[in-house]
């Protein structure tokens, strides 16, 4: 029977929901199309990356690049969304937000996940064949981190740390997808994204605190305790720190510094929102990591012009 009601994480009016045929609902819910906010999340730093190496030669970030990045990291999300819903469909069916989610409710069988997980990976590899030689090697190269995150809540207290690993990786491809190289900007651009990711996944986590406890999950939320908030604060002054030493290293106009300012101040009203009783204020500071990271991306491509 196709689960008609939205899940617990997705917005209510959320548009597959309300608007794609009854049929296709589980496989568009499968590669998460009803939360698009982590499609953001993880084309953002490949569209910093970008406007990066884009800024350093003092022009705006190439359009057909950014389209190439956004329509890989959404199918790469879905791919990588379903891959993790196979190892963890399990303990899925236990978790009260994610139960309803069509492998661990049944609705989708393994052998169909692994069917739409080969056939959004053909496409993204389509895409990734046009980006050069360094950035074909960095997108082979990210699969291991794909491909080992779901295991890392089962053996480290910081699985967050390791998604942060995964969803900035799109930093130093897009940099290097417009450059054919990397430099010590993208390196430091990308160690902010993982802080940064480290920060909202675990305000992300909160959501599930008592689940996770029960059924024996590690992360960071529950490791930190007592001081979720404190850790998130030190999680984004790390990335703000890092964000901005990549911009000053990368030579970018005084134009990125007040824009860099209002991401910096988002980030820190974030952490400073931060309640561990708080779930559903948990999701809504987690998904306003999308205009936080729209922000830093507009400050990088404005970091091209001025003196």
């Amino acid at each position: 029977m196709v689960q008609t009601a939205p899940l617990p994480d997705a917005a209510p009016a959320n548009w597959v929901d309300r608007h794609a045929p009854a049929p296709l609902r589980p496989w568009l819910k499968l590669g998460r199309f009803d939360r698009p906010a982590g499609v953001w999340l993880l084309m953002l730093p490949g569209w910093q990356g970008i406007a990066l190496a884009d800024a350093m030669a003092l022009r705006l970030p190439d359009p057909i690049l950014l389209l190439k990045f956004f329509v890989g990291a959404a199918l790469m999300r879905a791919a990588g969304c379903a891959y993790n819903d196979i190892v963890d469909r399990d303990i899925d069916a236990r978790v009260a937000r994610t139960a309803g989610r069509p492998l661990a409710s049944g609705q989708i069988g393994v052998k169909q996940a692994w069917a739409f997980i080969v056939g959004c990976s053909l496409v993204s590899l389509a895409i990734l064949l046009t980006l050069g030689p360094l950035a074909i090697t960095l997108g082979v190269a990210s699969l291991a981190l794909v491909a080992a995150y779901p295991f890392m809540k089962r053996i480290t207290w910081w699985p967050q740390a390791w998604l942060g690993l995964t969803f900035n990786w799109g930093a130093l491809m897009g940099f290097a997808a417009a450059t054919g190289e990397l430099t010590l900007a993208p390196l430091l651009l990308y160690a902010g994204g993982l802080f940064w990711t480290l920060g909202y996944d675990t305000i992300y986590a909160i959501q599930d605190l008592e689940d996770d406890a029960l059924v024996g999950v590690k992360s960071s939320t529950l490791r930190l305790g007592a001081n979720v908030r404190r850790g998130v604060f030190v999680f984004y002054a790390l990335s703000l720190a890092l964000a901005l030493a990549a911009g000053l290293t990368a030579g970018l106009s005084a134009l990125f510094l007040p824009l860099f300012a209002l991401y910096a101040v988002h980030l820190l009203w974030q952490a400073s929102r931060v309640r561990t009783d708080a779930p559903m204020q948990a999701l809504f500071l987690f998904k306003s990591n999308t205009f936080a990271g729209l922000v830093l991306f507009v400050a990088i491509a404005a970091g091209a012009f001025g003196p």
